[in-house]
């Protein structure tokens, strides 16, 4: 009852349910059908979303064709996730609370949420309406299952970052929902963006400081496991990722520079998706755990704070835009 992710599978592995996924996949050469599903299901996703991109990509300028790959990158990982809820379905059962009865139905059910937000939200149908139910979702995850395993460890460092990690992860799922401002109403598109800022300020600044205090874990939403050293200049993009979160972190807590500072956050994190976590899956593609799921979680941050950054207004755009009012007023002025 909770999105997959590396902390739930560092030690586990995958433990196959094949009474749920017909047996006809297991044809497929090389790895075992529980570890094809996750890339095959983010490459289907990865093809609908940039279809539907297509479009509004080729109007956008700069820094906001960045932007506009947010909810893609969002969409991306839900669907690597939702599908290890059928793939791992037996860890993810074991992690639904225990006075919650029928497990196995909420881990398929979660899952099967997970997949179904992936597809409208990359395909642009619904998707507020998805992005809005995912957001929720999370929030349940945290009240259900981080806050109790907060409360029975307070001093555990992971909890607390996984526990705020989930939090800015509904915080992006919120971002794409207020994105679309006919769907809302103003009082309840600004709750939907103030409560996406914070969950997202704190969770980079935390890490940010936290990339300070362990240099040696990996950079991005750091957990357990240490980079390793095979990595170029590790330590270095460990520094480099605490300076621009930290600073990211502060602007956005205090309402000062908003979009550009959750843009370069964004930026940031995709940067660390390029250079460390891609090598890593390179290096490891058939460990779900400690590859494919530790690029999602990454690349989940990025769309999260790429997608907060579109429902900030854009300066470039608003100067243009009285640039243009001002240029048709002197127009008229002559005309008259």
């Amino acid at each position: 009852m909770a999105i997959a992710s590396d902390q739930f599978f560092a030690e586990s592995g995958l433990t196959l349910a094949p009474t749920i996924v017909p047996t006809l996949l297991m044809f497929l050469p090389g790895f075992a059908w529980s570890v094809w599903l996750p890339y095959l299901s983010a490459t289907i996703i990865l093809v609908i979303g940039l279809s539907a991109l297509t479009k509004d990509f080729g109007h956008r300028q700069g820094l906001n064709k960045f932007v506009a790959l947010g909810p893609l990158f969002i969409a991306v990982p839900m669907a690597i996730f939702g599908t290890e809820h059928f793939t791992a379905a037996t860890i993810l059962a074991g992690m639904v609370p225990g006075w919650i009865p029928l497990h196995m139905f909420w881990a398929l059910f979660v899952g099967t949420c997970l997949i179904a937000a992936a597809l409208s939200i990359a395909a642009r149908k619904y998707a507020w309406l998805a992005a809005a139910l995912l957001g929720f979702m999370i929030c349940l995850f945290v009240l259900l299952i981080h806050i109790p395993n907060l409360a029975g460890a307070p001093h555990s460092r992971i909890f607390w970052v996984v526990a705020l990690r989930d939090l800015a992860f509904a915080g992006g799922a919120f971002s794409v929902s207020a994105a679309q401002k006919d769907a809302w109403t103003p009082v309840a598109r600004n709750n939907l963006v103030s409560l996406a800022r914070l969950s997202l300020a704190v969770l980079i600044t935390v890490c940010g400081v936290s990339q300070f205090l362990h240099p040696e874990l990996l950079s991005g939403i750091p957990l357990e496991r240490s980079t390793p050293v095979w990595i170029p200049a590790h330590l270095l993009w460990s520094y480099l990722a605490g300076v621009v979160f930290v600073v990211a972190g502060i602007s956005m807590l205090i309402k000062k520079r908003v979009r550009l500072a959750a843009t370069a956050a964004g930026l940031m994190t995709l940067f660390l998706v390029v250079v460390i976590y891609v090598p890593l899956l390179v290096s490891k593609p058939s460990d779900i755990g400690q590859g494919l799921n530790y690029l999602a979680d990454t690349l989940l941050l990025c769309g999260s704070l790429l997608a907060f950054a579109e429902t900030q207004p854009d300066p470039f755009a608003l100067n243009e835009q009285s640039s243009e009012r001002e240029a048709a007023s002197v127009i008229q002025a002559k005309a008259g």
